[in-house]
């Protein structure tokens, strides 16, 4: 287990009601989170809690559009194993080395007769101390204010706003190559999670800054793509747009230069990734980043997290099919989940919580050799068939 460092807060318990694929969710989070599971076991889903957080305070969010259209309303994010008690529930447990229970935030909610998202229950605790639980006097009067959080209204959110800060800093990434070549990728986008705006990032970026990362940047490319010798920043001359340019080693005595277009899949999800680790101090969220990439450098992939994490504490969430990743050995039982798929609903523990795993690993397995069974299609092997049909 990595430690966060003194004072960086990361998010450090999860609880989950009739979430997606989720009926129940209560797991305790370390600075680093392996995701593992089946196909459609939820992983992405489990995910989307944290980008949800960051929706409800993000500049043009809010609650109504996270739990509304964004998502496809209360019905598409209500689990379909959900019986009872129907309500969605999310409540999480910030806290840093030096305070492990800074804040604890819980939203519960369901959806009006006119079908918008409506808050039955909105509650935050600092150090153990209740702060706030709606609903309050003030909703009894006035319903409307329930189709809102408080932790989205800064003339209201001053006690808490720390919390509000945080979700904030959240950042979810899924570099698509195609999206980082398109010529107008930058156009309406800011931070997109997809990579379209990565150069214009990139740009807005201070000189001295951007010139400092982007060589750290090639150090680690010329690691991972030997032919690269360099990587410079640059801007058309006629319209002005963010370039990014690599020299490779080529038979010509001064190399041959190459921008972004020319880039392949591989060193464009790299290059996404390695700025988002530089970019930022709160939660990273990462779904499947070993994607294009060689299994040597995805083994590498933890470390080079873990080594971020000592400078920064940033909290890293990622999920994954890589056997690669899984292999790095300083990963704790604790800091990997497995997600298996029931009748009732996914279920999510940590690794430690399997005892067959735990027997495995005992018997000398390495952790992949443990794990991705529980991850593989029971019937996989049928899959060539469909050629014979």
């Amino acid at each position: 287990m990595k430690d966060a460092a003194p004072g960086t807060l990361i998010f450090r318990r999860l609880r989950l009601e009739n979430w997606r694929n989720f009926t129940q969710v209560d797991v305790d989070l370390q600075n680093r989170v392996f995701l593992v599971g089946p196909n459609a076991s939820g992983k992405s889903n489990l995910l989307d809690v944290f980008r949800f957080l960051h929706d409800i305070v993000s500049v043009g969010g809010g609650f109504q559009e996270a739990a509304g259209p964004k998502r496809g309303g209360v019905t598409k994010l209500r689990s379909l194993s959900a019986r009872r008690y129907p309500d969605i529930v999310i409540e999480v447990h910030i806290g840093s080395d030096d305070l492990p229970s800074a804040w604890e935030y819980e939203l519960r909610f369901s959806q009006d007769n006119q079908r918008r998202p409506i808050i039955k229950k909105e509650r935050v605790s600092r150090a153990g101390v209740e702060l706030w639980t709606r609903p309050d006097s003030d909703d009894a009067k006035d319903p409307e204010r329930l189709t809102q959080t408080y932790l989205e209204q800064i003339n209201v959110n001053r006690e808490f706003r720390d919390v509000a800060d945080f979700f904030r800093s959240i950042r979810y990434l899924h570099v698509v190559p195609q999206l980082v070549r398109d010529p107008d990728r930058s156009i309406g986008k800011s931070n997109d999670p997809y990579g379209g705006d990565l150069l214009e990032q990139i740009a807005r970026t201070p000189e001295k800054t951007r010139n400092a990362w982007l060589h750290r940047i090639e150090a680690v490319l010329r690691v991972a793509v030997p032919q690269l010798k360099e990587l410079q920043f640059d801007r058309d001359k006629a319209s002005g747009a963010p370039h990014l340019r690599g020299k490779y080693e080529h038979w010509r005595p001064q190399g041959a230069w190459q921008n972004e277009e020319q880039f392949s899949d591989g060193t464009l999800r790299l290059l996404g990734l390695l700025w988002a680790t530089l970019e930022g101090s709160g939660p990273l969220l990462l779904e499947e980043p070993e994607l294009s990439l060689h299994p040597e450098v995805v083994t590498h992939l933890p470390q080079m997290f873990a080594r971020m994490q000592s400078r920064t504490g940033r909290q890293v969430i990622l999920s994954t099919h890589s056997p690669s990743i899984l292999a790095d050995p300083s990963i704790g039982l604790d800091e990997a989940f497995l997600l298996v798929p029931e009748h009732e609903g996914t279920i999510v523990r940590p690794v430690r919580r399997f005892q067959q795993i735990v027997s495995l690993l005992e018997g000398g397995l390495s952790l992949p050799d443990a794990v991705m069974p529980f991850t593989r299609p029971a019937k996989a092997e049928q899959l060539p068939l469909f050629a014979t049909r």
